[in-house]
């Protein structure tokens, strides 16, 4: 089977509610609420609508997905992706018109523990004379 090949597809029009297991990769263009768990890749397309927590491989994302997503390489949001969530990716690559709303860490946070960890930084952080609001 060469790398590039789509193992399984969720077509336009289709709705899947539960858990998805995959090795190579897979494309999503229907509906999906759940959990996605894959070494390979998850591909979004432009009209799919996608929620729920992700672990995969690599992520290509084109259509919309809320949720907590850790990427072990990659993830490349399209210029037509709306993502709102936690990422966690050690590679983030945007086109010019994606939307990311959320939080990232392209460290070694992994992505449920976003949240707390990013509100624990903006707790300790304390501005100095140097640190000045921004003025518009």
């Amino acid at each position: 089977m060469a790398k590039d090949e789509i193992n399984a597809f969720l077509g336009a029009g289709t709705s899947y509610e539960g858990k998805l297991h995959f090795e190579g990769s897979v494309r999503i263009d229907g509906d999906f609420e759940g959990e996605v768990s894959s070494e390979g890749t998850l591909i979004i397309g432009q009209d799919a609508k996608v929620k729920g927590v992700i672990h995969v491989g690599q992520l290509v994302l084109s259509g919309n997905l809320r949720g907590t997503i850790e990427a072990r390489e990659k993830v490349v949001l399209h210029r037509t992706a709306h993502l709102v969530g936690c990422v966690s990716t050690p590679s983030l690559v945007m086109e010019e018109g994606s939307v990311l709303e959320g939080q990232v860490s392209m460290g070694t946070v992994p992505a449920e523990a976003l949240p707390e960890a990013f509100a624990e930084t903006a707790e300790n952080i304390t501005p100095t004379d140097e640190q000045s609001p921004v003025q518009y």
